[in-house]
């Protein structure tokens, strides 16, 4: 059972009362908070413990719903703009009241239907739940280290890589050069650190450290399309990473690998399995 409670996050809270509206939650320090009408059930007796999520309605109160967002209070996620005012725009976090994103938390522009990768914040000034592209990130990293496996989400495309956010917490950047196989902004995933540098920025990798490359996978995608197909060491980048989600050079060691070991043929226009 939560001490207090606490506005975008999940609460344990105690059953204390039934009212018209709905029924009263109560935390340890005895702050009330309704749950109503529209998420209570029979079972929902007093005393009984609940988990619920806290935010506030359109009259800054304190209100609970067993609904589960699409993210919590400082975590990022990939939201769809559904509405656009002068002073901001909002997007849906998968409950009744969708939040604000505030003009001064925006980068860019939003367009209704369209995605942003947002952190869920708590405004100073007036303890409501807003969204923000301005993200609120760790300056230090810690507890983290040298091949460990983190959780990303990619929000920025640069010539370099990806840009992502580590753990809902740190900066990292995965860069080209790591990538085998078709991403985009929005993107969850799970990676491996290969370098925490002196800025605390983290370069990551989508594949474990030290573990090359084989040539199974172009196997399998032989195999799924018939046993043949029109790729050879000399065929675009960009083609080998439609199809196989690999780099040109990870996609001709694979070749290399798989010719050595008599499982494909190379002919001039194709591979095919033997």
């Amino acid at each position: 059972m939560n001490e207090k409670i606490e506005v975008g996050r999940l609460n344990t809270l105690r059953v204390n009362r039934v009212s018209e509206p709905g029924i009263y939650l109560i935390s340890e320090d005895e702050t009330e908070v309704l749950l109503p009408n529209a998420y209570v059930n029979k079972s929902m007796e007093i005393d009984s413990l609940l988990d619920v999520f806290i935010y506030t309605d359109s009259e800054d109160r304190l209100v609970a719903t067993t609904l589960k967002p699409y993210v919590y209070l400082y975590e990022f996620a990939f939201l769809e703009v559904v509405d656009n005012m002068k002073f901001g725009s909002f997007v849906d976090i998968g409950l009744p009241k969708h939040i604000l994103v505030p003009k001064n938390k925006q980068k860019g522009t939003y367009e209704v239907g369209k995605r942003k990768v947002l952190q869920l914040q708590l405004d100073d000034r007036t303890n409501r739940l807003i969204a923000s592209e301005k993200y609120d990130l760790l300056k230090s990293v810690k507890n983290l280290e040298k091949n460990d496996e983190v959780e990303i989400i990619l929000y920025s495309k640069t010539p370099l890589g990806y840009k992502v956010i580590v753990n809902d917490r740190y900066e990292g950047m995965i860069y080209h050069t790591e990538i085998f196989e078709n991403l985009k902004i929005g993107d969850k995933k799970r990676a491996y650190i290969k370098n925490i540098r002196l800025d605390n920025k983290i370069d990551l990798s989508l594949q474990k450290i030290g573990v090359k490359v084989s040539g199974d996978k172009v196997f399998d995608v032989l195999v799924q399309n018939g046993g043949k197909l029109d790729f050879t060491y000399k065929s675009e980048a960009s083609d080998i990473n439609e199809v196989f989600g690999l780099s040109k050079k990870a996609f001709k060691a694979s070749l290399t690998k798989l010719i050595s070991e008599d499982k494909i043929v190379l002919e001039e226009s194709c591979i095919r399995v033997k």
